[in-house]
């Protein structure tokens, strides 16, 4: 299902959207505010530089809307309809699922972001 040169390999594995080798982030998933975000200025292996203009990444805010809209609506639906918590517990529950997975909508959003412009190269060597 994930093999290089499809864009959900570089997605899932947070690799290099052009050569699918490099790490994209710097650090591994963690929930530390200051290393979630965290990329690396070019990629290891190929050279591309992930910041291909000034506040390129202003553009992932949109996706992240995106994302947290929908898990927003699926939680509701769930919590609302086949659990049957009240209005009041499920709007908490969304803040709650909100919450946790924000890290991983931060990530998500800004390696489909970077995705949508670059394409992927195979590696000459």
């Amino acid at each position: 299902m994930f093999k290089k040169g499809q864009k959900t390999y570089s997605i899932f594995k947070g690799k290099c959207p052009q050569c699918h080798e490099g790490d994209f982030f710097e650090f591994p998933f963690t929930f530390n505010p200051r290393k979630i975000t965290k990329l690396h200025k070019n990629c290891s292996v190929c050279g591309l530089k992930y910041m291909i203009e000034p506040s390129f990444f202003y553009g992932a805010m949109y996706v992240n809307y995106a994302l947290t809209v929908a898990v927003s609506v699926a939680v509701f639906i769930i919590t609302k309809l086949f659990i049957g918590l009240t209005l009041l517990q499920s709007f908490i529950s969304i803040f709650v699922v909100l919450g946790l997975i924000a890290p991983v909508n931060l990530r998500l959003s800004r390696i489909l972001w970077i995705n949508m412009f670059v394409k992927y190269k195979k590696n000459k060597n």
